[in-house]
């Protein structure tokens, strides 16, 4: 599962510029697993293709969000939380600004990463690039995922995924329910659209389990800030 939570992306807008010694310890391993996955792609040969390519660029995508899910943010007092949030997202977000200007200029005269044409991981790759990036980048993308999907070469998660986003961010509601915001300290599905039917639309782009289980999911995250 992709966990997709708006009010930690958006962190890395208000990264502070100071913080304690002890928060800069405890985010450390993001910085330094970006930077050992850089250094192994950079120890391989050239990408002979743009599959290839775009395969590496989803486990740069990858590396610092996984390092970020096991940091224990519990040990600090709770006022440097946030403030250690926002320095860990901020060294993912440098990265997800350098693959988006990367991807952007090999996005094919079709419109996007078919799977039959760049396999699974690179089309899911490509995906998550994006997902990561901006309401321009999602209004320009969504529409073009859409018809694919019906064709097989889009996942239907990644396309309600990015829906969602795109709705929650221009004020909408959303259709599959994937966006959890933060409220009194719980994770939460906000602003759903038609909530009696959400099971019928998530059954029909085959994200795994119903509503009341993805929250149940999320009802076992720490609290949240």
């Amino acid at each position: 599962m992709i966990g997709l939570i708006l009010a930690a992306a958006m962190l890395v807008q208000h990264a502070p510029t100071e913080v304690s010694a002890e928060a800069r310890a405890l985010v450390a391993p993001v910085a330094e697993a970006i930077a050992v996955e850089k250094a192994r792609q950079a120890d391989l040969p050239p990408p002979t293709s743009d599959r290839e390519r775009l395969e590496r660029m989803g486990a740069l995508d990858q590396v610092g969000r996984r390092a970020f899910t096991v940091l224990d943010f519990s040990t600090l007092p709770a006022d440097e939380r946030q403030s250690a949030e926002a320095l860990a997202w901020k060294s993912i977000g440098a990265v997800d600004k350098a693959l988006l200007d990367e991807l952007l200029t090999m996005v094919p005269t079709e419109g996007w990463f078919k799977k039959s044409v760049y396999g699974e991981q690179a089309a899911g790759a490509a995906f998550l690039i994006i997902q990561h990036s901006d309401l321009e980048n999602w209004r320009r993308f969504v529409p073009v995922l859409e018809p694919l999907v019906a064709q097989g070469e889009v996942d239907g998660q990644s396309y309600g995924l990015m829906y969602d986003r795109l709705a929650i961010n221009e004020g909408r509601p959303q259709r599959y329910g994937t966006q959890m915001t933060c409220k009194d300290g719980r994770w939460v599905v906000d602003k759903l659209e038609d909530p009696e039917r959400v099971d019928e639309r998530r059954r029909a782009m085959n994200f795994p389990g119903t509503m009341a289980e993805y929250e149940a999911h999320f009802r076992t995250y720490p609290p949240c800030t």
